[in-house]
């Protein structure tokens, strides 16, 4: 049975796609808007809103698990100008803007970019 098994597998073991996820949010805190795949953006998205709730908590616990999750560089942006400019907002960090498929391979592009 596969319930509560809905994750997007991108065709990579477990570590690989946990190294994908912490690259582009790592990539999305540094610059604040990147262009990838429709699938990656779609699954960026859960993980950087949870990203951005942690920073609001402005706790060494918070810090430290940042830190963890996406480097020590994206950290301090995280908990320092986003959890900031985000501190009344309850959610809904970021935007996922679709742009036409890529030429190469014809895969559905996207845009995630903070609000």
């Amino acid at each position: 049975m596969r319930h509560h098994n809905s994750n997007r597998k991108f065709g990579r073991e477990k570590n690989q796609r946990n190294a994908l996820l912490k690259s582009l949010a790592y990539s999305l805190a540094l610059k604040g808007k990147i262009k990838t795949t429709e699938s990656k953006a779609k699954s960026l998205r859960p993980y950087m809103e949870k990203l951005v709730t942690l920073g609001k908590k402005q706790t060494i616990a918070s810090r430290r698990l940042l830190e963890s999750r996406v480097g020590q560089e994206a950290a301090k942006k995280i908990a320092g100008k986003l959890a900031v400019v985000y501190k009344n907002r309850s959610g809904g960090y970021t935007r996922i803007t679709k742009m036409g498929p890529r030429p190469a391979d014809a895969s559905p592009m996207a845009i995630i970019e903070f609000v």
